[in-house]
């Protein structure tokens, strides 16, 4: 049994998601030895350098730091075995090379925010709303050659309510893999943990994490709208499911669904100009609640009405 403040850990992390977890070990006493996130990217309209929600956490908790460009750098592999970790940590980061996820003794372990082996990938809170999913979860594993397929240590599952965001089970999956995470080391630092492998189910069945992209985020009216609802939901509040009204990009953050038997054309439009904007889906509307039209600011639907008309 290896006491906590001995039990030396490097954590790696980049977004908020990964603070919860860093901020988890260190007030449950274990001794952080160095925490690696991104470089500084320029962002916004001034192209200000902006620091990783991480890195903010470690220079606040004046925690050493590395910020590598290639993580087989020589100098950084230098740098990270000279931390002595017993342990390291990866939550929402990026893929390790083996020299890095095999140097400690320990090995290094993963938070996923998903019941592996299900929704392996880069973005498993929103594919699990997309997809309509009623449960989702947590899962620690051990990093071995292929992404998110170690042996599972320990998993949560969390519930997904009918009307939940992606933004909001992101917020839940944060604080519940936190515990889990604190969970995890002490039972490894107890040495009574060994893991069980992933169950080797059919590829086939599988379902998938991979990264979003824009023509992902664009809505087929011709779709049933229960799939449009839940589209909407795993995409808000970023990177944001859109449409196109008159000639321009319209984000849609918040919306309501109404099942009802219609003979509009998918993607039609109705409004009274006042209070309501809606479009025909497959077996019902898809009523606006919060929209970002290209060019203007985020609004409620009614706001945005007062100053738009319908061509």
């Amino acid at each position: 049994m290896t006491a906590r403040k001995d039990l030396k850990i490097v954590f790696m992390g980049t977004p908020d998601f990964a603070v919860a977890s860093l901020d988890a070990l260190v007030k449950a006493g274990y001794n952080v030895v160095g925490v690696i996130t991104a470089p500084d990217k320029p962002a916004g309209r001034g192209l200000q350098l902006q620091q990783s929600a991480v890195k903010q956490y470690a220079v606040a908790n004046n925690l050493a730091l590395l910020q590598p460009e290639k993580l087989k750098n020589p100098e950084f592999l230098e740098a990270l075995s000279a931390w002595k970790a017993d342990l390291q940590v990866v939550v929402a980061f990026r893929m390790l090379p083996e020299v890095v996820w095999n140097m400690p003794p320990l090995g290094t372990i993963n938070v996923h925010a998903s019941l592996l082996p299900n929704y392996r990938g880069a973005a498993p809170i929103n594919w699990a709303v997309i997809n309509g999913e009623k449960v989702s979860g947590v899962s620690t594993f051990k990093l071995q050659h292929a992404i998110d397929t170690g042996n599972i240590l320990f998993s949560a599952e969390v519930p997904i309510r009918e009307d939940e965001t992606a933004g909001e089970l992101h917020d839940t999956l944060m604080a519940t893999g936190a515990e889990l995470l604190v969970k995890t080391v002490t039972a490894l630092a107890e040495d009574n943990l060994q893991g069980t492998p992933q169950a080797h189910l059919d590829e086939s069945t599988l379902k998938h994490a991979p990264k979003i992209f824009k023509d992902d985020c664009k809505i087929d009216w011709t779709q049933p709208v229960s799939n449009v609802y839940n589209l909407i939901r795993g995409l808000s509040p970023y990177p944001t499911a859109w449409s196109v009204l008159n000639g321009k990009t319209l984000k849609i953050f918040k919306a309501t669904k109404e099942l009802a038997a219609h003979n509009a054309q998918p993607g039609e439009v109705f409004t009274d100009h006042k209070t309501y904007l809606k479009f025909a889906a497959d077996g019902g509307y898809i009523s606006l609640e919060e929209i970002q039209l290209e060019g203007k600011k985020r609004m409620n639907v009614q706001e945005f009405l007062r100053g738009f008309r319908l061509q």
